[in-house]
């Protein structure tokens, strides 16, 4: 399955690209609705470096390890999950430049649920809103933050 979400941000590439650089981005970047705490890592995108979760789904607690495989400062960056919910999820940030100053800020996710097509038809629309309504906050709080350059 593939979710991807697109919004232009006015602000440079390079600038988009370091606020999700800075040490505690990912915590800014996690809808107050989410019940998810950092518990590990978040202080670094390049590959290798790793962020552990903890977080819930309904009553059910579970952890979620991703690790970071590609790097391309200032145009993109990619995390996959070691383990967590899915069963499998690789995740690209990209970085376009808009040629107008601003940024195109591009997230391609590509995961499969558990449980193959039964996981598929129980849980896609109910993943498919969640990834929706999470990515647009993030791109939102993205364009607020990149704009007044408030993450250093």
């Amino acid at each position: 399955m593939r979710f991807v979400k697109e919004s232009r941000i006015a602000a440079p590439p390079e600038v988009v690209f370091a606020f999700h650089e800075s040490p505690g981005a990912l915590a800014r970047l996690t809808p107050p609705w989410e019940r998810v705490e950092v518990i590990e890592g978040g202080d670094s995108i390049l590959p290798g470096s790793r962020v552990v979760l903890r977080m819930k789904t309904g009553p059910i607690p579970m952890r979620w390890i991703a690790e970071h495989v590609e790097y391309d400062r200032g145009r993109s960056f990619s995390d996959r999950q070691v383990t967590g919910p899915f069963q499998s999820w690789l995740h690209r940030h990209l970085f376009l430049d808009d040629g107008a100053g601003g940024t195109i800020l591009r997230d391609e996710i590509d995961y499969e649920p558990r449980c193959g097509a039964i996981g598929r038809a129980l849980a896609g629309r109910f993943i498919r809103r969640k990834l929706e309504k999470m990515f647009e906050y993030r791109h939102e709080i993205t364009g607020k933050i990149a704009s007044i350059r408030d993450f250093d």
